[in-house]
């Protein structure tokens, strides 16, 4: 009988230990989306959007709107995390990254991969149902320029930040779209905005963090 309390404790000290690893790996997974970038891509796009659209204020698309915002994140969030997953030897060499889910140990590289794969496809998907098919394109484009143009060219060449910042300046280009299905010139120069605003972003990173950069095999 006094074995009773003590395994009452255990019991639910027990508990207690599931629920803070399943929080733990609910907040890894919404690390992996990096979700502090999808609300800058989330502006940029909305701003696409909202400067876009043909309808006039009193009756702005505030449905469609949301759609396209969440159709980008989803894709945003899935390149993130499969950004990651390429990354992940050098981001665990890097004082900067050695703490992301996948880098740490905290999210496995399997469940990372479906993550982020079923992320973007449904993003994609989405956008092609609820917008239209040439954001869904955009979004495409964005995705697979991001992770096998871009991300390969860091340990390749300095001009990776060129080739990154063209999939970088795309969210103004996807909103633009996702209003009205197609892109006038004055999509162009929003995106050209944000296309030149990430180089003193990227290169003052750099400048930062240039030594891990270096041990990594990153050329920036």
């Amino acid at each position: 009988m006094a074995t009773e309390p003590i395994l009452a404790v255990l019991e639910v000290s027990a508990a207690q230990d599931r629920r803070i690893a399943s929080s733990n790996a609910l907040f890894g997974y919404w690390e992996l989306t990096k979700p502090e970038i999808n609300f800058l891509i989330a502006i940029t796009t909305g701003a696409g959007f909202w400067i876009g659209s043909p309808a006039a204020l009193s009756h702005f698309p505030w449905v469609a709107f949301l759609h396209a915002l969440l159709g980008t994140v989803f894709v945003a969030s899935g390149a993130a995390t499969l950004n990651q997953l390429i990354e992940l030897r050098y981001d665990a060499q890097m004082r900067r990254t050695a703490r992301r889910p996948l880098a740490s140990g905290r999210i496995a590289p399997s469940h990372a991969l479906w993550f982020g794969v079923s992320l973007s496809v449904v993003g994609i998907v989405y956008l092609a149902a609820l917008t239209n098919a040439l954001a869904s394109l955009l979004a495409a484009l964005t995705l697979l320029s991001y992770l096998f143009l871009y991300t390969p060219l860091k340990r390749i060449t300095p001009l990776c930040t060129l080739v990154g910042a063209v999939p970088g300046a795309a969210p103004p280009l996807i909103g633009w779209a996702a209003a009205c299905g197609h892109l006038d010139p004055e999509a162009w120069i929003l995106s050209a905005i944000v296309f030149l605003w990430q180089f003193d972003h990227f290169m003052s990173i750099s400048w930062i963090y240039h030594d891990s950069y270096k041990l990594a095999g990153y050329l920036v």
